[in-house]
């Protein structure tokens, strides 16, 4: 243990040190207030500048893109549906007129032609037999017509017949025999009384009298028999005759009718079942030719002489993971297999963003150089300009909107093949004298385009008036010299616009 007079002693100590630390802390603390607010008045920022420069000055666009035939076939599948790749001819490899490229696999469409065969055959039956029908039915029609007409010929014939042939024949015959009934009642009367006569003077008998007498009431009767049948001929007889022949001629005009009528619907379906018939036939054979010349299509020959190229290798895969043309694989309809260029005439296919679409246009010369090909550049000039924004980049990115241009290379080189990459540099405008500084030294300040110039010691913003950029550098049209100093990193506080100055717009709104 410590005595006391131990930690009595210690104390003076510790005390010293203490007071120690606490001068070192409050002389650094100071120092530190002084470094920093040292470094707040001069920022390692305003320090960088860059010395405005004057001379040559090219604005241009560099994109990459595929170097591509100028005129060139497009072989496409054209067999329905997807197949598979049976055999492929080599890339690279010259071929000539008809010479086999490509033979897909077939034997499902050959299954299909079959199948297709047999409903040909049905579809042909059945033609045929409705186009025998059809001349069944009208032959039946016409055979049913000509005896509706032949019986309504005859209820027209039978009621003239009556009316007038047998019903003044019927009168006739009961009028003559109501004039010999009462000639037979006269004498049958005239000899009844003179038999009375006689009777009473004893010539004859009682009963030769009786007779004569009863020869006169039977004459009676024959006459009263004969004048009713007249009446009745002519009160009935007629009439109920009359009626019956003139519905029968009625009945034989509706059935005529009704027989024309059912014979027309009979042909007419007839007709429409041929029709139909024929149509199917028709549609059947179709599909059996069209069969037969995708079976033929499942060979693709060349169109023209020319080299091979796999439509995969020109196009480069744009999804970045296409696999290369092989046999084995399957291929969809419409599908760009094989591409055989026909010149030795290239262009070249680059896509520009669309921040820097606003200063290419049509007309523009560009230089090419292809990786493949160092040693040697090539010269071009775009041709054309997409009006719309690349799908295939849109699907991958819809925030990314980059523009197809297609450049014409004004050299026929034979070194350059489909599919290799290159770099085009499209000039936009060339000065040979421009002064320029880099285009983070520009800010806008009220919305107008300014830099910070160092001067004497002190850093004050300036209005410049600004041309094109060409991503790095940005011309100065007026408000700078060339030998001015410029801050490279700005106060943002003072800018009212941050990122990429628009200097193209700016210059579109001032030459206006």
């Amino acid at each position: 243990m410590k005595t006391e007079t131990e930690t009595s002693h210690n104390r003076p100590r510790k005390l010293l040190f203490g007071m120690l630390i606490l001068l070192l802390a409050a002389a650094g603390f100071i120092l530190w207030n002084r470094w920093s607010a040292s470094v707040k008045e001069k920022s390692p920022a305003e320090t960088i500048t860059f010395t405005a420069q004057k001379g040559p000055l090219t604005i241009s666009v560099i994109e990459s893109g595929t170097i591509k035939a100028r005129e060139q076939v497009i072989i496409k599948s054209e067999v329905e549906g997807r197949a598979t790749i049976l055999w492929l001819i080599e890339e690279g490899k010259r071929v000539e007129k008809d010479d086999l490229l490509l033979e897909l696999d077939a034997s499902r469409l050959q299954n299909a032609l079959i199948d297709q065969q047999i409903r040909v055959q049905n579809a042909e039956a059945n033609f045929i037999r409705a186009r025998e029908n059809l001349d069944v039915v009208k032959n039946q029609a016409e055979s049913d017509i000509a005896k509706a007409e032949l019986n309504k010929s005859f209820a027209g014939q039978d009621l003239k017949k009556y009316s007038e042939g047998e019903f003044p024949k019927e009168l006739k015959d009961a009028e003559s025999r109501i004039t010999v009934a009462k000639e037979e009642l006269r004498r049958a009367e005239e000899k009844s009384e003179w038999s009375r006569i006689l009777y009473e003077e004893k010539y004859l008998s009682q009963t030769e009298l009786q007779g004569d007498e009863l020869a006169a009431k039977k004459a009676r009767l024959d006459l009263d028999l004969a004048e009713a049948n007249l009446n009745l001929l002519k009160e009935y007889t007629n009439a109920r005759k009359l009626a019956e022949l003139e519905s029968d001629v009625k009945q034989t005009k509706m059935a005529l009718e009704r027989v024309r009528r059912k014979a027309s619907a009979d042909i007419v379906q007839a007709e429409a079942d041929l029709l139909a018939k024929k149509s199917e036939f028709q549609r059947e054979q179709s599909k059996l030719d069209k069969a037969i010349i995708q079976i033929k299509k499942t060979k693709i020959y060349a169109p023209a002489d020319g080299m091979v190229i796999y439509a995969t290798t020109s196009k480069g895969g744009w999804r970045g993971n296409a696999d290369p043309l092989a046999a084995g694989q399957e291929v969809s309809e419409r599908q760009e297999l094989i591409h055989l260029p026909k010149t030795a005439l290239m262009l070249a296919e680059v896509k520009v963003h669309e921040s820097s679409l606003d200063k290419v246009k049509v007309g523009l010369p560009v230089k090419i150089t292809v990786d493949a090909v160092s040693d040697q550049s090539y010269t071009g000039g775009i041709v054309s300009i997409s009006p719309l924004p690349d799908a295939a980049s849109l699907w991958l990115n819809p925030d990314l909107k980059l523009y197809t241009i297609i450049i014409h290379l004004d050299e026929n080189s034979g070194n350059l093949r489909t599919g290799m990459s290159c770099r085009a540099e499209i000039v936009v405008e060339h000065y040979e004298e421009a002064v320029y500084v880099p285009i983070q030294a520009v800010i806008r300040i009220d919305n107008r385009p300014a830099v910070y110039v160092r001067s004497k010691g002190s850093v004050r913003p300036r209005p410049v008036e600004t041309g094109l950029d060409n991503n790095r550098m940005v011309r100065i049209i007026s408000g700078l010299e060339p030998g001015e100093e410029v801050l490279l990193a700005p106060p943002l506080s003072e800018s009212t616009t941050s990122g990429k100055s628009d200097f193209g717009l700016e210059k579109r709104k001032q030459e206006r």
